[in-house]
């Protein structure tokens, strides 16, 4: 086993780079074809070999499996498919005696529908106290046969469903999502003995799901587009219960991470007060287009809106809901946004994969903290699902015109000449993997010295090593027209060119790690990125 990473300071979450795991597909350790806890502990060695300081699980919890695990019907169980809480201890324990934090993942906008307070509400009936937890409502029309308001699906659909005696219950997601009632005083006291539970078993943090959604203003209005404030989105409750949770964070030393969608920055900053969020995600860098101008103009953008309150910007390429790098960045449309997914879009990955290892490269040398997804550091490309098998509700709630995201949540590949990549044992997994996936496999390209996870591999050493990378200042530098050229404390200089031609290199002395190979003596090529020491 490798040997266990240095400790950090207590505020490590300020420059840490925290790996997600998406458990179902993770690594499967018995066989049975989905990922678990078992699989994950048998891999956390090759997590430390990687260079992470800490581990994300999108959530273990009791679940239908709905909308994959964040519909939770009991947060204080693992799902049977994953395993045991007993595992999951023994799995946090591990970790941490390694070198690794855990962060589990809390989705309290909403639970399952076999949640047993949504049971036990739509047993009471109306004008109970057990409705009182949700937003149940009688319905518009002659006979209520039209939903309460007219809000918007995060999903596409409907937001409400009626029940056999004529109420309506609000789901922002999907019917089997219902929305709880952050108004009512047990809600939030359920979550903050919730929060309580998983610190007291070893986590160092959570991240929230959703977590500008939670408030609904008190009379459910009409949505109107362009109206401030919207009526559950960056309500200002949402503060007072942020404020809550953070005593109880700061009890036992947790950190939290927001999944906060707003494009107000100064609206957004709220959250990262000093007494409330530590962190929250940057979906502006995520989405942004290959193209230096959009990526400079959203760094920028990040970190002035981050300076007021002192609290460190997240980076992030993909994750669980988000078409792979390797994939959108081989697109004439680099970008990201989830109402232009469509099927049979074209891809080069030979160019997003030049591209995705230039961009880990950029976002590793940006102050902040950093999250990479199972498989960015194998430079898996999005798998194309049959549509016989999609499991996400985006595809079946779109008519079936939205690819979904399974397409990068398939199995990881652990052994290329193994079945199924070596995922877990003869059973196939739960999605299927590509069939031309053999030189992605990890055991692969831990031999070769120029693969996608050996620069990654190569660039988390550095960064642990090079103090001026990491959390601290960024100087930008003079560059040519779509070149990308800043500094960071120590010396340390980063290059990335997205320019239509090499370009030369400043004056350095001595090159550190470049994602590609240079161009002659001192030229950096189209899609490339280099660290340099001044």
């Amino acid at each position: 086993m490798a040997a266990p990473l240095p400790p950090r300071s207590d505020d490590w979450w300020r420059d840490a780079v925290i790996y997600q795991i998406y458990p179902r597909s993770f690594a499967d350790g018995n066989g049975d074809g989905t990922g678990d806890l078992a699989g994950v502990r048998a891999k956390l060695p090759y997590l430390v070999q990687l260079g992470v300081d800490a581990v994300w699980f999108t959530p273990w919890y009791v679940s239908p499996l709905v909308d994959g695990g964040y519909d939770v019907a009991d947060y204080r169980t693992i799902d049977p498919a994953f395993g045991t809480l007993g595992e999951a201890e023994k799995l946090i324990a591990e970790a941490r005696e390694l070198g690794l934090r855990t962060i589990v993942d809390i989705v309290p906008n909403h639970v399952s529908d076999q949640h047993r307070w949504f049971q036990a509400a739509l047993a009471a009936g109306p004008g109970s106290p057990e409705r009182e937890l949700f937003h149940f409502r009688p319905g518009r029309g002659t006979d209520g046969e039209l939903p309460p308001n007219d809000w918007p699906s995060e999903f596409a659909g409907t937001t409400w469903t009626r029940v056999p005696d004529g109420e309506w219950y609000l789901h922002l997601f999907t019917p089997e999502q219902p929305d709880l009632n952050w108004a009512h005083p047990e809600v939030r006291r359920e979550h903050e003995e919730i929060l309580r539970f998983w610190f007291e078993r070893g986590v160092a943090g959570v991240r929230i799901d959703s977590a500008a959604l939670l408030a609904k203003a008190p009379d459910l209005p009409d949505f109107v587009k362009g109206t401030d404030p919207h009526p559950y989105v960056d309500q200002d409750e949402l503060h007072d219960i942020y404020r809550s949770w953070r005593r109880i964070a700061d009890e036992y030393d947790g950190v939290f991470v927001g999944e906060v969608w707003l494009p107000d920055a100064e609206r957004f900053a709220r959250y990262l007060r000093p007494d409330e969020l530590h962190t929250a995600f940057n979906f502006n860098f995520l989405a942004c287009r290959w193209d230096a101008a959009c990526l400079q103009r959203a760094i920028d953008d990040t970190l002035a809106e981050h300076e007021p309150v002192g609290a460190p910007a997240t980076w992030v390429l993909c994750n669980h809901d988000v078409t792979r790098t390797v994939t959108r960045y081989g697109r004439e449309d680099t970008g990201f946004d989830f109402a232009t997914k469509a099927f049979g879009t074209p891809t080069d990955l030979g160019l997003g994969t030049r591209r995705a290892r230039a961009a880990a490269l950029l976002t590793l040398a940006l102050p902040g903290s950093v999250y990479l997804y199972q498989g960015e550091e194998l430079g898996l490309p999005e798998a194309d699902i049959p549509r016989d098998r999609i499991q996400d509700p985006m595809h079946f709630r779109s008519g079936g015109t939205d690819p979904g995201r399974d397409g990068c949540r398939a199995p990881m590949p652990w052994a290329a000449d193994e079945p199924h990549y070596g995922f877990g044992g003869d059973t196939e997994p739960w999605l299927p993997q590509p069939g031309d996936w053999s030189d992605y496999a990890a055991d692969r390209q831990a031999r070769e010295p120029g693969s996608m996870l050996t620069l990654y591999r190569e660039a988390l050493s550095l960064r642990r090593s090079e103090t001026g990378l990491g959390d601290g200042p960024l100087t930008w530098k003079p560059a040519p027209e779509g070149v990308l050229h800043f500094s960071r404390p120590g010396g340390i200089i980063c290059l990335v060119n997205l320019s239509a031609t090499a370009v030369e290199l400043p004056d350095h002395s001595a090159r550190l790690l470049s994602s590609g190979p240079l161009d002659g003596e001192g030229r950096l090529p189209r899609d490339t990125a280099v660290w340099l020491r001044a």
